[in-house]
């Protein structure tokens, strides 16, 4: 009997232990390694472009306010190109009025005898997801919110955005906007976007335009004689019911919300040197699209290292040379251009690998590069794959996934009386064998 007790109480303490050992453990990283609550997530490394987390990453969804990250770029590109400058005045037409004064829309209650500058307009859509201040922003650059979405989803292609529609430059529903859905769009149109997609569009906005980071960044702006406060709770808010979410270097990105698209957010945040991209679709509510964010970047950030996988010069281990003809050395050694530096687990720099192609335009028939030959002369690429488990791939094509094969010293030309010397030693081997094949043929 005191051997079943004793056995039951060691278990009991097993259970104890393993049940305390689950509960210390960060909640964040399990639940990012298991399991999200969100229909839709990505994680990405925003420095390489890697995907490091997916979760019907490519599934259409709802954007709703988070539409507006490209209404952001468009009116950052219209400035760039001088088509309009932040100090441009523009007035509020009878669309964004009636859209302003509707407190379904978060209006801020605009006036019509007024000139709003772009630069007020702007912090109020991007810090307070104003809906009127983005449609007067997209009149003023477009002439009607109806062109501009033209240009919303010639630049979403432009950006190789794949699951998108853009119908607004909102992402209300424009069955809600009645008579004022843009022109040339489906009255029952709706925004759509994948998370990779949102993003993507992320990525451009913050890579093309990093100033807007320190507009998406401010806690509060003053608009207009009232204060604005941001929608992101992420951000250092001095109201104590945000301060629990707050998360230290986020600095942006865009929340939205509707009855159809659920809770959403696009966040980004900042640690040393790198900066990770996060998006959640149609979570269930306010606070849960924060936590469902801090669980993303915790994954990114505790569980990822930037490491060097393969130095500068590093040698591809089964052709270190190529031949060279009509050169004063038969072969050069060839190696990778740049080191290759990605955020990987730290166990895994065994499970990426090299394949390469060398360009076919600079050998010759026989598979020669033909002298001179220049040092750090390209002669291909390389790309970097990863043989473990959950291969996201990269947000965009142009990754530091591929870097170039390059020579890594100069093989000079030959002179003539070497070349000479050599083709008729070519000529005379040729011969040689030719006439030993004919040998044969006669047995």
């Amino acid at each position: 009997m005191k051997h079943v007790i004793q056995k039951s109480f060691f278990i009991f303490l097993a259970v104890v232990v393993m049940a305390f050992s689950i509960a210390v453990q960060p909640l964040t990283i399990q639940a990012a390694e298991v399991d999200l609550e969100a229909e839709s997530a990505i994680l990405v490394d925003a420095n390489t472009g890697k995907i490091l987390f997916a979760k019907n990453a490519d599934k259409l969804f709802p954007p709703a306010s988070m539409t507006k990250m490209m209404t952001e770029y468009l009116v950052w590109e219209a400035v760039e190109k001088g088509q309009i400058s932040w100090d441009t005045t523009t007035q509020i037409s009878d669309y964004p009025y009636s859209i302003s004064a509707d407190s379904n829309f978060s209006g801020i209650g605009l006036k019509q005898a007024k000139e709003y500058k772009v630069k007020d307009l702007y912090h109020a859509m991007a810090i307070y997801s104003d809906n009127a201040a983005s449609i007067a922003l997209a009149e003023l650059i477009a002439g009607s919110e109806g062109e501009f979405v033209k240009l919303m989803n010639k630049k979403g292609e432009e950006m190789g955005l794949k699951d998108f529609e853009f119908v607004n430059s909102t992402g209300i529903e424009n069955e809600s906007l009645g008579d004022n859905h843009p022109k040339g769009t489906d009255p029952n149109g709706v925004n759509y976007l994948s998370a990779k997609s949102a993003a993507l569009l992320a990525y451009h906005l913050i890579h093309d335009y990093p100033k807007a980071l320190e507009i998406s960044s401010k806690p509060t702006v003053e608009f207009d004689g009232q204060e604005l406060r941001n929608i992101n709770w992420m951000l250092p808010h001095d109201k104590a019911n945000f301060k629990k979410f707050y998360y230290e270097g986020v600095d942006g990105l865009k929340t939205g919300y509707t009855d159809l698209a659920g809770y959403t957010f696009t966040g980004t945040a900042k640690k040393g040197d790198r900066r990770l991209i996060s998006v959640v679709m149609k979570t269930e509510s306010e606070p849960k699209r924060f936590e469902q964010t801090a669980r993303l970047l915790d994954y990114g950030f505790q569980k990822f290292e930037d490491t060097e996988i393969f130095p500068a010069g590093y040698q591809l281990e089964d052709k270190a040379t190529l031949p060279v003809a009509k050169g004063k050395k038969d072969d050069v050694r060839i190696s990778i251009a740049e080191s290759v530096t990605l955020p990987i687990k730290p166990d895994e720099k065994d499970s990426y690998e090299i394949e390469y192609t060398i360009d076919k335009d600079k050998l010759n028939k026989d598979g020669e590069l033909t002298a001179p030959v220049k040092k750090g002369e390209k002669i291909g690429t390389a790309q970097i794959t990863y043989k473990g488990e959950n291969d996201y791939g990269y947000i965009t094509k142009d990754s530091n996934s591929t870097v170039d094969i390059v020579t890594d010293s100069a093989v000079e030309k030959s002179n003539w009386f070497m070349l000479t010397m050599s083709a008729i030693g070519d000529f005379f081997a040729d011969l040689f064998h030719t006439v030993v094949d004919w040998i044969k043929g006669l047995f």
